[in-house]
C-alpha cells in the first residue's frame, strides 16, 4: 500500500476497500464525530456564568468544569493515536464517539457541579481517543489530491468547530430550551453521536498496522505528567491566586521534559517503539510545522476568549449575540477552507505566509475599528475585519495540517496524528491561559480598563501573525 511519502510499506494493513476507501460520506461521519470534541472545549465558555447560578458553583469549580476536559484531552491524545494503529483506528473511533456521546449525556444531567466537573474529565478522555484517529484514517485511506481534500477539510473541521462552539453555545444558552438553562450544550451532543456510531460501520474502513507499535510503558506517563504539569497550572493558577504548587509545577515540567525525551531516545536506539519517535521529528515537515503550530495556535484560542469577552465585558452584547458576531469569521474561515487544496497545488508553502499575511491585516483592520468607533461599535463594522481575519486563519491552518503530515509513513500514522492534535491542544489551551489571563488583568479599571487591554493583546496577535509570515517560508514544500 502506497504510504504518505508514496513508497510501498508492509506495516500498514490493506482494508477492503483498498487505500483510497474513505469516501465522502465516512468522510463526513467522522469530522462531524470529531467536530464535537472541539466544540465542546469551547462551548462551555459562554455558559460558565449560568452554570454558575444553577449550581452554585465557586469560581475554582467553574475553572475545573473547563479545564478537566482539557487537561483530560490533551494528555491521553498521543496515547489515544497509538492504541488505534494497535487496536484498529475504526476500532477506537467508535470507542470514543460511544463514550463521549454518553458522557455527554452524563455532563447534561450533572445534578451538582461536581459530578459535572467528573462527567467533563470523562468526555475529555473520550475524545482523546476519537480524535487522533481521524488523521489516521485520512491518511491510511486516502491517497494524492483525495488526501489533500481530506486534510483541508480537517483542518476546517478543527478551526470551525473552535468558532462554532462559542456560537451555538451562546445561542443554545440564550434559548434556554425547555428551561434547561446551560444543559442542551451539552445534550444536543447525544442524537449526533447516535448518528454517527450508527454511520461509521457502514462507512468507515477499518484499517491498522500488520505490525503494531507496542505500548511505551515509560514515556507514556511521563509525557501525561508533562502536560499535566503545564496544563493544570495555566488552566487553574489564575483563579486560585497562582498558589505555590502552580510555580513548582510548571518548575518541574522542565525537568520531565527532558526525561520524556531521554525516554524516547533510549527506546528508539534499543530497538523499542517510542511514544513520540524522534525520527518522527526527524522529517523536516513534521519538525518545522509543528515549531509553527504553537504560536499559531496559541494566538488562535487566545483571539476567540479576548474578542468574546471584549463583547460581553466592553459593549454589553449578550452570549446569543456575541456568539454571533464571530460568524463573519467562520465564514471567512469556510471559504479559505475551501479554496485551500487547489491553492496549496499552485503555491505549496507559500499559502501559509500568504494566510498569516491577511491574518495580520484583518486584525489590524479589527483593531482600528474598535479604536475608531468604542464605545458603541455597531456590529456590521467588526465584519470585514474578522471576515479578513478568519479567511487569513482557514488558508494557514488548513495548510499547516498538509505541511506537517505530508511525509509522514502510512505506519505512524497514528502517532503523528496524536502529536498534532496534542500540539494543537495545548497550544490553544496556553494561548487562553497567557494572553488571556493578561487580558483579564489589564482589563480591570484599574489597570488598562477593557478597551486597551483589548488593542494591547490584539497588537500582539498582530506580531505573532507577522513573525509566521517571515518564518514559514523555510517549511517544506506539501507538493513534494
Amino acid at each position: 500500500m502506497k504510504t504518505a511519502t508514496g513508497t510501498h510499506s508492509s506495516t500498514e494493513a490493506r482494508t477492503p476497500a483498498g487505500p483510497a476507501g474513505l469516501g465522502a460520506a465516512g468522510l463526513l461521519t467522522v469530522l462531524v464525530g470529531a467536530g464535537l470534541s472541539i466544540v465542546d472545549f469551547f462551548i462551555v465558555n459562554v455558559a460558565l456564568p449560568t452554570i454558575d447560578r444553577t449550581l452554585h458553583a465557586s469560581p475554582v469549580v467553574l475553572q475545573l468544569v473547563v479545564a478537566a476536559y482539557g487537561i483530560a484531552y490533551a494528555t491521553l491524545l498521543v496515547l489515544g493515536g497509538r492504541l488505534g494503529d494497535h487496536f484498529g483506528r475504526r476500532r477506537l473511533f467508535t470507542t470514543g464517539l460511544g463514550l463521549f456521546t454518553l458522557t455527554s449525556l452524563a455532563c447534561g444531567l450533572a445534578p451538582t457541579a461536581g459530578l459535572l466537573v467528573a462527567a467533563r474529565a470523562a468526555q475529555g478522555a473520550a475524545a482523546a481517543l476519537m480524535v487522533p484517529q481521524v488523521l489516521s484514517i485520512i491518511q491510511a485511506t486516502t491517497t494524492g489530491e483525495r488526501r489533500s481534500k481530506a486534510l483541508g477539510w480537517w483542518g476546517a473541521t478543527s478551526g470551525l468547530a473552535m468558532i462554532i462552539g462559542q456560537l451555538v453555545g451562546g445561542v443554545l444558552v440564550t434559548a434556554d430550551l425547555g428551561g434547561l438553562a446551560w444543559r442542551p450544550i451539552f445534550l444536543v451532543n447525544v442524537p449526533i453521536g447516535i448518528v454517527c456510531l450508527l454511520a461509521v460501520r457502514r462507512t468507515v474502513p477499518e484499517n491498522r498496522a500488520e505490525r503494531p507499535l507496542g505500548l511505551d510503558r515509560a514515556g507514556t506517563p511521563l509525557f501525561g505528567a508533562l502536560v499535566l504539569a503545564v496544563l493544570l497550572p495555566l488552566m487553574a493558577g489564575r483563579v486560585l491566586g497562582w498558589p505555590w504548587w502552580t510555580w513548582l509545577s510548571l518548575a518541574v515540567a522542565p525537568i520531565l521534559a527532558v526525561l520524556f525525551a531521554f525516554s524516547q531516545k533510549r527506546g528508539e536506539h534499543e530497538g523499542r517503539t517510542p511514544l513520540l519517535p524522534p525520527s518522527l521529528l526527524a522529517l523536516p515537515s513534521m519538525r518545522r510545522g509543528l515549531l509553527l503550530s504553537v504560536p499559531f495556535f496559541l494566538g488562535f484560542g487566545a483571539f476567540l476568549f479576548v474578542y468574546a469577552l471584549t463583547l460581553q465585558d466592553g459593549l454589553r452584547l449578550d452570549a446569543a449575540a456575541a456568539g454571533l458576531a464571530i460568524t463573519p469569521m467562520a465564514a471567512g474561515f469556510l471559504v479559505a477552507s475551501l479554496l485551500s487544496s487547489r491553492l496549496t497545488v499552485h503555491f505549496g508553502q507559500r499559502v501559509v505566509t500568504a494566510g498569516a499575511a491577511l491574518q495580520a491585516v484583518g486584525i489590524a483592520v479589527l483593531i482600528g475599528t474598535v479604536l475608531l468607533e468604542w464605545p458603541q461599535v455597531p456590529l456590521p463594522a467588526l465584519i470585514p475585519g474578522m471576515a479578513v481575519a478568519g479567511f487569513g486563519q482557514g488558508l494557514t491552518m488548513t495548510t499547516m495540517f498538509r505541511v506537517v503530515l505530508s511525509k509522514v509513513p502510512a505506519a505512524q500514522a497514528g502517532s503523528a496524528s496524536g502529536v498534532l492534535v496534542t500540539v494543537q491542544q495545548v497550544s490553544v489551551a496556553a494561548g487562553v491561559a497567557t494572553l488571556g489571563s493578561a487580558y483579564l488583568w489589564l482589563a480591570e479599571p484599574g489597570v488598562l480598563g477593557v478597551l486597551d487591554a483589548f488593542v494591547g493583546v490584539m497588537a500582539v496577535q498582530v506580531l505573532v501573525a507577522l513573525a509566521i509570515v517571515f518564518t514559514g517560508r523555510k517549511l517544506p514544500d506539501p507538493r513534494g
